[in-house]
């Protein structure tokens, strides 16, 4: 796992779609929604330009954001929750996000809140191992 400016990133041991594929199983296995899945390499191969594979899905709950929100309202720029899976230039595929204790320093949120981004940390650490297969070894 690797962390740079409020991004963490897991090491794949899947494609970037099987990646995503588990990433949904394992949030609305959770109780979460999925609101989009976007295949950014797709859309680029319809502008004739390549990229590797790249896909984002945007996800949550309004439990975990809607505290977050009531905090400090323009924290609603990064919510819902995205994750991308992505190919690197060595074919190694990566899971990353936006780190919510990094959200919450971004967006100045208070003690009232503060449960609320543990719970998403702890959560998307939990969501994101299981899709990546981190939690098997």
């Amino acid at each position: 796992m690797t962390s740079n400016n409020g991004l963490v990133s897991v090491e794949s041991r899947f494609g970037v779609p099987e990646t995503i594929d588990r990433l949904v199983a394992t949030v609305t296995g959770a109780g979460l929604r999925v609101f989009a899945r976007i295949d950014h390499a797709a859309g680029a191969h319809e502008v004739g330009a390549a990229l590797r594979p790249t896909e984002l899905l945007i996800f949550g709950h309004p439990k975990g954001g809607t505290p977050l929100m009531q905090d400090r309202q323009l924290a609603g720029i990064d919510l819902p929750i995205k994750a991308l899976a992505w190919e690197d230039e060595q074919g190694k595929v990566w899971l990353s996000y936006n780190d919510a204790h990094w959200l919450a320093a971004r967006h100045g949120l208070g003690d009232s809140s503060r449960e609320a981004v543990a719970a998403i940390a702890a959560g998307m650490q939990k969501v994101v191992a299981a899709a990546a297969g981190a939690d098997q070894a």
